[in-house]
């Protein structure tokens, strides 16, 4: 059209002699050619939106998976360069790519930064769509995780709904006494000077983690977040001090953004009523009273009740495909609590979420058990045939109990690391292949660079590390040298490499009073940031050499869904539940609650398209409707111990007229959704 223009303004400076029937030919040609301009600038916008956003990835969350497993429609080829910059999708402002605007949902606006080839997708109209990914190497949300095919780059967002002291430092350094969130909330509640109060916790949710963190994780070439929650997210009794349901809004939020950026979520209940390690990150740091002492059994009705609400929450289609794995436990001691008990337990919590669920494929979640800091070949053969079962370890050199001063700093060549990545190749990679083979899908929900257990509060307030060295240069990144730097590096990737399906712990560590963080070997972000984590995670393959026991991708087919799901009858002979006894005491002297109490339903989050209207959705936080046991209460009349603090008191009287411990086995799914 330009052209077009040019030529006329041509004629009239220099006329040129010609018919009219010439003139009106001209004329028309140079319609033609505007109009075949714009046609081409439209397609050209349009069609790269049809064809990498829209045509591969057409189906809604509320759709049944679909595709390839394992496969990205954006991939072209062979894996994308870590150097490599992927053009932004610009022509709709509810997607993009690699330098393109997002406008976060606080309203600003930032730049996204992943040259991976991933795209985030955040629709006002459709909020439960699944079409992001967070690179070319990872199957969009609407598609099914083939756990053979695919490999888990995770981290965690740890410290940020479970407060835990050397993540958070700043907040325990303000409030001398306090050693786990129990305490810290006590003696928040008591600060009424300005500034105090326990709505610092609700300000640490608004702020520890932003959407920005969330979109630098994709952009770290990362796929999977798991995300530590607690019970009183849900509710809380009695006297127990924590911040009640608060944290549950900005749980939905967290699952939202990775629903934007693609991430998938490992939901991790990280907290259980009594405790069920004695670990600070466990709610109350000191003694165990989940399946042990006179409330061991009390406690363990509260914590099947919390898994329940958590799977009927995350079981609707809305959510199954952001959060395809629920890690039921975190870490319970079962060298404390007992091998029948703990597995009666995880058996028990079995039938319980797949009754809710179904079985098979697409079914509620992969449940995850953690390996209770027993080796991993103990686990084979439990829940044998069960559907879609993982196993979650946790490996640290920080406690094993060594001194650890073998040096990390030995250059920056091929010997960097000194001998610590291979001591990570030949601790952990054939004993995770060994259990893939074995048991079937597992992880290490939980890694670190701790190659020792140097860091403030890394033990814990007052803890003392068992290092043999000078643990300050451990303390305070801001002086590595090149040398340590690569030798950290080199140690984190053949901890990758090793491990094969990964979670870190974890993405962020919150500076100390000091002004600077003081554990830098457990921060991802900060390691991203200074050059001590692989800026592309696919470099750490092969850095451990071909494998000594090899995994030959082959899951059995109960163990990815495709069948199985009716455990043998010798795991509930040999596992039991509820057990006869705990720890020596007969079962049915202890006090129960009863099941008469009302069902605390997660809220579903509400929406509103760009125009102000509420976006209609099923979502009402429970799946199965047929699921309408009511929930634990206490009996009249009981004069119930301390939950907390009942190893070694006397048993009341009156307390075990309460229904059984275990909710239904078996629920008939109705026709829903």
């Amino acid at each position: 059209m330009l052209l077009a223009g040019k030529r006329e303004d041509i004629a009239e400076d220099h006329p040129v002699t010609t018919s009219p029937v010439q003139k009106s030919k001209r004329r028309g040609l140079f319609i033609f050619l505007g109009l075949l301009a714009l046609v081409i600038v439209v397609l050209a916008i349009v069609l790269p939106i049809i064809f990498v956003v829209v045509k591969p990835n057409h189906k809604s969350a509320t759709s049944q998976q679909s595709g390839s497993p394992g496969s990205n429609p954006t991939a072209t080829g062979g894996a994308a360069s870590p150097t490599s910059s992927s053009k932004p999708i610009s022509a709709a402002a509810i997607t993009g790519g690699d330098g393109s605007t997002v406008t976060a949902n606080d309203g600003s606006t930032f730049t996204y930064s992943n040259s991976f080839g991933g795209i985030w997708y955040s629709d006002p109209s459709d909020p439960y769509n699944n079409n992001a990914f967070p690179n070319s190497w990872t199957p969009p949300l609407n598609q099914t995780w083939d756990f053979a095919a695919n490999r888990i780059y995770g981290v965690n967002l740890g410290g940020w709904f479970v407060l835990e002291p050397f993540i958070t430092p700043a907040l325990y350094q303000k409030y001398p006494g306090a050693i786990d969130e129990w305490t810290l909330s006590t003696l928040m509640a008591a600060d009424t000077s300005a500034g105090g109060g326990i709505s610092q916790i609700e300000d640490h949710y608004k702020t520890f983690i932003t959407e920005q963190d969330i979109a630098q994780i994709a952009g770290a070439g990362l796929n999977w977040i798991r995300l530590p929650i607690p019970f009183w997210a849900i509710d809380k009794w009695n006297d127990e001090p924590f911040l009640e349901k608060v944290s549950w809004k900005y749980i939905l939020q967290a699952l939202q953004w990775c629903r934007k950026y693609g991430l998938r979520v490992k939901l991790d209940l990280h907290t259980i009523p009594g405790s069920q390690n004695a670990f600070n990150h466990s709610g109350k740091d000191g003694q165990i009273d989940f399946l042990m002492g006179v409330m061991g059994m009390a406690n363990a009705q509260r914590a099947i009740n919390y898994i329940r609400i958590i799977t009927e929450f995350i079981s609707q289609p809305e959510w199954s495909n952001v959060v395809p794995i629920f890690g039921i436990i975190n870490e319970a001691e079962i060298k404390l609590i007992g091998t029948t008990e703990m597995r009666g337990f995880y058996r028990e919590v079995y039938d319980m979420i797949r009754g809710i669920t179904g079985i098979g494929a697409g079914k509620g979640p992969y449940i995850s058990i953690h390996d209770g800091f027993q080796a991993l070949d103990q686990w084979v053969g439990f829940l044998q045939n069960g559907d879609r079962v993982a196993l979650d370890t946790h490996p640290y050199f920080a406690f094993d109990g060594q001194s650890n001063t073998a040096p990390i700093d030995t250059g920056t060549g091929a010997d960097a690391g000194g001998t610590w990545p291979q001591s990570a190749c030949n601790s952990w990679g054939g004993e995770l292949n060994t259990s893939r083979s074995n048991f079937g899908v597992t992880f290490a929900g939980e890694f670190s660079n701790g190659f020792n257990d140097c860091g403030l509060f890394v033990r814990g307030v007052g803890g003392q590390p068992v290092f043999g060295g000078d643990c300050s240069t451990w303390t305070d990144s801001t002086n590595w040298t090149p040398s340590i730097k690569a030798g950290v590096q080199a140690f984190a990737m053949a901890s990758m490499d090793a491990l094969g399906d990964w979670f870190f712990w974890t993405w962020k560590i919150g500076n100390s009073t000091k002004g600077i963080v003081e554990a830098p070997l457990w921060s991802y972000q900060l390691g991203l940031e200074n050059g001590w984590m692989p800026l592309d995670p696919r470099t750490a393959i092969g850095k451990c050499g071909a494998p000594d026991t090899p995994f030959d991708g082959t899951f059995q087919p109960w163990q990815t869904g495709s069948g199985g799901g009716t455990l043998a009858a010798s795991q509930t002979s040999l596992y039991p539940y509820p057990p006869t006894d705990l720890q020596g005491t007969d079962v049915a002297q202890l006090p129960l609650y009863t099941s008469t109490g009302s069902i605390a339903t997660l809220p579903a989050p509400t929406f509103t398209d760009a125009s102000g209207k509420m976006v209609s959705s099923s979502d009402d936080g429970w799946f199965n409707a047929g699921d309408n046991a009511p929930g634990p209460t206490p009996i009249p009349g009981c004069a119930y111990p301390d939950p907390w603090n009942a190893l070694d008191v006397p048993i009341p009287t009156g307390c075990t007229g309460g229904a059984d411990a275990a909710l239904p086995a078996v629920i008939t799914p109705p026709p829903r959704r």
